[in-house]
Order: C-alpha cells, then structure tokens, then sequence
C-alpha cells in the first residue's frame, strides 16, 4: 500500500511556516521559508505548529475547484470539454480510466495527508517531543484527530470502507492491507471526532482551524450518512442488484437497526445546535422576499464581503471554513462567472437546478402554467436570485470589464431582435457562446452561477480576486440533519418546527406537509436548495439511493429569444425590456456536452488500477 507512507526517507522534509501569533487574527497559509530534517521537527513548538499547520493542505480551497462536484450532480454542467466530469456523467468510468478526481478526496492524497496525521498523533502522544506546554500538545493532537477523521470521511463517503492505517509505515512493513468495514470505519472516525472535540474544548482558535464544534458536526455528518439508506444492507441490496455477498460489509452494516442509527445521528446534530448558533433562526413567520435573498446571499459570503446590503453577522453560520487573503487566494469568480465579464463560465446551473426553485408562495414552477412560462423568473425563492444569474438579472458594472456596450449591466443570454443603422438584426447576447466580448466561455445553459461571487461591484474584472470562505461545515447543516432523522424518526413535529425556521429565513412560507412521506419530500427539496453548490447534493442523492432518478437525467437548458412587439424597436446597446419585446423561454433537452447515464455503479467510486496492483488485498468496489 505505497501510497501512505509517501517520504519514507530517514529524513522527512516538511514545510516550516512561522506564525505571529499575538499579531495575526486569521490563521493562514504564508510561503514555506525553508525545511528542516524530521527528527528536529518535535523539539521546537515553532516547527511542531508549522508541520500541523501542513497538514491542513491536504483541504485545498474546499470545493472551490475549477471543476466543482456540483457538475456531477443535477445542479450543473462543466463548460469545458475533455476534464474527466463528463466521463463520470456517461458512467464510462472504471479503475483504468478514473475520470475527474479531485485532490481533496483522491485516494493517494488523502492517504498522504493521514500519514501526516499519523506522524503527528504519534509524536504528540507518545511524548517523543520537546513540547512543554500541555495546552499546545492537546490543541496540535486536537487538529491532527480532526483532520485525520475529516480525511477519512472523505474517502468513505467517495469509496465506502477503506483501510484504516493508524501507524507510520516504515521500510520493511507490509503494505499490503485489507479493507476494513464500512461499519468499523464509521466508529473509527466518530472516536477521532470525540478525541478532537475533548481536546479543543475550552481552547481560543484562530479562524479557519478546527475547534471542538466543528469536530461535532463532522461527527454529525457522519451519523447521518452512517443511518442512510445507502448504508443500510436490505435497502442498498434491495435497490441495487448484484453485489457479490463478501463486498456488502464493505458498503453497509451487517446488523443492527436504523432507527438506532438515525437516533444517534439526531443526538449528534442536536450537540451542534447546542453548542453554538447560526444565523437568523428563531424566526416564527418569514422575512420579506428583499430580506430573504439578502439573508442567504450574506450566508454566502461569510463576513467576507463588502457590498452594500451584505449582513457580516451571517459570518456565525460558518463552523469550519477555508479562508483566503489577497497573497493566497484563488479567482472564483473568474473560475465561473460570465464570460460577457471575461470569466470563465466553468460550473453552469442547468435547468434541472433552476425548474426546483419553487414559487414565492410555495408553490411548484411549471413550465406548463402558461403565467409562469411567460415569466419564469419572476415571483420565485427568493434564494434563487442569490443563486442563479438568469437572462435579464442586474450584475456588475459592464464598463469596468468588457467596455461601454451595456450600459443596463444585465445577463445577455438570449437572442433579441435590435436595429444597426436601421436595418433589424438577430443581436446575440454578450453573455452567449456567440458574444462580440469572447465566444468560447459563454454558457451552455443559459445561465450563469451567482452563489459564492462577491457582488461587491468593485470587484468586476476577471483578474481580481475575491477572498469569500468556502463552508466545510455550516450550522444549518447541522440543522438539516437533525430534521432529517426526526422525520426518519416519526417525530415530525421537531422536523417541521426546524424546517420551518430555515425557510423563514429565506422568505419562504411553512411547509404544508403533514405525514412523513410529504415531510421527507419537502425536506429533501429544501435541502437541495438551500445547500446548493455545497458539495452536498452529489453526497445526497447517493446516499438516499434515489440518484437514477436525480443524477442520472438528462441535462435541461433554456432557450432564450426576444421579438419586438408590434410597432416598437430598440437601437444598440441592446438591454432587457418587456415593454419592447415578447420573450420567449424554451426549456430543451442537451445531450451534445454530455449524454448523462446513470449506472449503479457510480453509488461507490472505484479504485484505480494501480492502488490495487500495489495492494493486492485492496478489493475493488462492485460493478468495476
């Protein structure tokens, strides 16, 4: 099993980097100034921090990829061709060809960073350092459990159960090792989330390290994947055929109940809500539409923005966050914006996305209600306009990007008729595949992402950075986990009170649900859209065992058009007016960027060939 115990060398190297304590509010990465041999790393508290502080690299900028795993979800589509997520999409992976892998849950990488963790449980714990203060041994060997539990759940929620390596292999080990069982990987991450949250408790952390709450909600993350259904062994084998006997203990619990399982995962998600607190739920009747969108999109930018309207408070939803400064940052919002801007448009919200966002009143958008077809954006969730960028919407000043050629500042993504030099022509918008600004970014959705783009209107052009924290864990997931095991429960009553409390927030009226079956539909359609673009939906649809009927769709974009009405034309610069055109919204069927297929299959992620050909008592997951 090579791959975790990469640095075999007598010698380890690890990156130093210093940190002024009593002069830094924000614990951040800085660049390495030089290395220094292993054996002196644990005789000097400074060294002893920075190799910790390494560690959590093995995060990268959370979900903050050019390529998001929302595009291998039913929320979007990755622009750009030949990256692997379309392979993943058709369900034409296998161990050889493994498709898009990400660094912060690819196999190798995460054994390489539990390594570090090993090294450094190891170091702490067994008093084979120079550290002296007791309260920096408990808070280094806090963060190595809770990182070392993180990691873990990534690989199991990507692979089921994996080897658990709690030593530092040297030379002469035996690499080959089994994988252990789904449920024994559970226990062994929860007994790390306990160790953590005892060490960290009491302890003042810098923002953007672990703390003993942000151990409860992964504890809590965990427990509520642990009782899914996926995980279940009758409901896993009862939806999906075929899995070889020996594999099962791999995938699910051999025994017990999952009513035990959901009352742990409920215990878990209520120790997060009582330790802290998120943002604006004690609401008993919805805010305004207005308050509503400014509420979720302040969530979004957790404290970081400066845009009017931006409530900074909303900073105490986050529990555990990747934080960014101006030396260390990443271009988001180039990453994904419209390409009318000079972004990049790489995760585009397909129509599969959009069409879920119910109406203001709570009722469901339809594209067969001619009102709403004529409109469709008018009257929705108002998380929608903080989530989606849609043909007509205000965004930033154009000018301060692309030029003096919108004045309006809106999404261009139709086709509209406009008068040049008195003759009528089919103008397309400068936000579409066929802009005068660039062609080759434009979406193919026809629409854009908005979610975690600082709307600072300062911030416009593709080469300026934006420093909004990526939400390892926020407080309303907590919250959601806790309603969804009291409806697994029966105890509907505590599900629909929580339910309720978070769509007030968002300008949403009650559910109207009464039995479990519509709670456990509401909820899970809440779910989606509340936690939309958090890396949760993917995990979701997965873990509920519904995903052939959600991830395995087609993908949907709109077609926009705008014709003038009798007797008006409009001269350039084209901008959206209703008084002049008759637009037209044409939802359609795409299969040109990705022929999406769902096979049963993609429940686990396989093993590549080679982890196998070096451990070949690593058994490959089902359907590979």
């Amino acid at each position: 099993m090579k791959t975790i115990i990469q640095n075999r060398n007598l010698y380890l190297l690890v990156l130093i980097t210093f940190f002024a304590f009593a002069c830094k509010k924000d614990f951040l990465n800085v660049e390495s100034p030089g290395q220094v041999p292993a054996e002196s790393v644990w005789k000097d508290p400074a060294t002893a921090q920075a190799f910790v502080n390494d560690i959590y690299n093995g995060l990268g900028n959370g979900g903050f990829s050019e390529q998001m795993l929302a595009s291998v979800s039913d929320e979007a589509l990755f622009t750009h061709p030949t990256r692997g997520i379309d392979l993943v999409n058709s369900a034409t992976i296998n161990p050889s060809t493994l498709g898009w892998v990400d660094d912060t849950w690819a196999y190798k990488q995460m054994y390489n960073r539990i390594r570090a963790c090993n090294i450094a449980i190891e170091k702490i714990t067994s008093g084979d350092n120079a550290l002296t203060s007791q309260t920096l041994k408990d808070q280094l060997a806090g963060e190595a459990y809770f990182l070392r539990a993180y990691f873990y759940q990534q690989l199991l929620r990507f692979y089921g159960a994996v080897p658990i390596i709690t030593k530092t292999y040297v030379l002469n080990d035996n690499y080959n090792v089994k994988r252990n069982t789904y449920e024994e990987c559970v226990n062994f991450i929860i007994k790390d989330c306990d160790e953590a949250n005892k060490l960290l408790t009491g302890k003042t952390m810098e923002k953007g390290r672990t703390t003993a709450t942000a151990a409860l909600a992964l504890k809590s993350r965990v427990l509520i994947y642990a009782a899914s259904d996926l995980h279940d062994r009758a409901k896993l084998t009862n939806k999906v055929s075929g899995i070889a006997a020996q594999k099962l203990d791999f995938l699910s619990y051999a025994s017990g109940d999952q009513a035990a399982r959901y009352k742990l995962a409920q215990t878990a998600a209520k120790a997060v809500m009582d330790a802290t607190k998120g943002y604006l739920l004690d609401l008993s009747t919805p805010v305004s539409a207005t308050e509503g969108s400014r509420n979720y999109k302040s969530i979004a930018m957790g404290g970081a923005s400066k845009a009017p309207n931006i409530d900074a408070t909303a900073a105490a939803e986050l529990i555990f966050a990747r934080y960014f400064i101006v030396q260390n940052n990443i271009k988001h919002a180039q990453q994904n914006g419209p390409n009318g801007y000079h972004n990049w448009a790489g995760n585009t919200p397909i129509g599969l996305l959009v069409d879920d966002y119910e109406m203001k009143d709570g009722s469901k958008f339809s594209w067969t209600n001619p009102a709403q077809k004529a409109e469709p954006y008018q009257n929705r969730d108002p998380r929608f306009y903080a989530t989606i960028l849609y043909d007509g919407a205000g965004w930033k000043p154009r000018d301060k990007a692309s030029g003096n050629v919108d004045p309006a500042s809106q999404i261009q993504t139709g086709v509209y008729d406009l008068m040049d030099n008195n003759t009528r022509i089919d103008f397309r918008g400068l936000d579409t595949r066929a802009s005068s600004i660039e062609n080759w970014n434009g979406s193919w959705t026809g629409y854009y992402y908005h979610k975690f783009i600082d709307p600072d209107p300062t911030i416009v052009d593709a080469s300026m950075s934006q420093n909004v924290p990526w939400p390892f864990f926020r407080y309303t997931e907590a919250v959601f986990n806790y309603i969804e095991a009291s409806i697994e429960l029966g105890e509907l009553g505590n599900a629909t009170n929580w339910l309720n409390k978070i769509r007030f927030r968002a300008g949403m009226p009650a559910v109207t649900a009464t039995d479990q079956a519509g709670l456990r539909a509401a909820y899970r359609h809440e779910r989606r859209i509340e936690m939309a673009y958090e890396e949760q939906r993917y995990h979701d649809t997965r873990r509920w065992l519904i995903a052939s009927e959600t991830l395995g769709r087609k993908t949907t974009y709109i077609k926009v058009t705008g014709k003038f009405k009798p007797g008006k034309t409009m001269p350039a610069p084209y901008h959206y007016d209703n008084t002049i055109y008759d637009y037209t919204y044409s939802p359609v069927e795409e299969n040109a960027q990705e022929n999406r297929s769902w096979n049963d299959k993609l429940y686990f992620r396989p093993f590549s060939r080679d982890e196998v050909n070096k451990n070949n008592l690593l058994e490959q997951n089902p359907g590979y």
